[in-house]
């Protein structure tokens, strides 16, 4: 499978321009992380490729062949889920998988004992929704978008509400699917990104800042991130991006990225977390 997205704005009926004329290829297999801050334009664009929204400008092509003529294909091969779903709170769990199945036209009911033990669902198939967790109710997000083998996954944000040894597991269910199919997350978890994703793409104010590996965003960054200590009361160097502060018994240790560091900062080695946040900082 491959998706072009050509040259597409997306301007809202209240005047919101959520893209400007963006273009990207994805293809088969392919693990693609998208990071932006909230209102970049993240779930627009999400919402376009999966024919939810129809562009201002722009075409977006699936195989060579315009989407919106392929919208059936497209449906039968996507597994998506959203930063906000609903789920029926009077069926288990069980039974709304059953329920998406069918939407899916997925005849073999055993993919849903599949799903739910990748999931680690299994004991909770008879649950009824309304008695889940937080994190409980999303692991079924994510099962609903794995039912019927899709070629194309999308995923909003989904590893929120999920405790650290929970969001490992959804890594790697992620990376071992995305060895023969296309998979987009979205998600403001930096080391989601650096651990799966061969891809990654950093959307601001409705424009691409960087299309490219993890490898090649942190390289943009080298000697552009720096440590210092700093007493309380003192303030941030200006033109600089604050990314962490911490308490020591010599003062707060503050990580900052900037275009051109203060000569009294420490040069440091950057993560992919500097690396995204210095990108912001200089697009901005």
């Amino acid at each position: 499978m491959k998706i072009d997205v050509n040259h597409i704005t997306m301007i809202y009926p209240s005047g919101k321009k959520a893209l400007q004329d963006i273009s990207i290829s994805v293809e088969s297999p392919g693990f693609v992380g998208i990071l932006g801050p909230n209102g970049a334009g993240k779930t627009t664009l999400m919402k376009l490729l999966i024919a939810g929204l129809i562009p201002t400008k722009g075409e977006i092509l699936l195989d060579g062949k315009p989407q919106l003529s392929q919208e059936k294909k497209l449906k039968s091969q996507l597994g998506y889920l959203p930063q906000s779903f609903g789920l029926y709170d009077e069926l288990t769990v069980w039974q709304f998988l059953d329920y998406m199945a069918a939407l899916k036209n997925v005849k073999d009911r055993k993919v849903i004992d599949n799903v739910l033990e990748r999931t680690n669902m299994t004991t909770k198939k008879k649950v009824r929704i309304r008695n889940l967790s937080g994190g409980q109710r999303q692991r079924v997000g994510i099962a609903q978008a794995l039912l019927g083998d899709p070629q194309l996954i999308i995923l909003d944000e989904p590893t929120v509400g999920l405790d650290p040894e929970e969001r490992v597991k959804f890594r790697n269910i992620f990376s071992e699917m995305a060895q023969n199919k296309i998979i987009l997350l979205s998600t403001h978890i930096v080391e989601d990104v650096q651990a799966v994703c061969n891809r990654v793409l950093v959307i601001h104010d409705g424009l691409i800042l960087f299309d490219g590996s993890p490898a090649e965003l942190i390289s943009q960054s080298e000697n552009h991130v720096g440590v210092y200590l700093s007493k309380l009361g003192d303030s941030v160097p200006a033109d600089c991006q604050v990314v962490s502060k911490i308490n020591t018994a010599d003062g707060i240790r503050c990580r900052i990225v900037a275009e051109r560091l203060p000569g009294f900062v420490q040069v440091a080695e950057p993560t992919l977390e500097d690396a995204y946040l210095y990108c912001i900082h200089k697009g901005a």
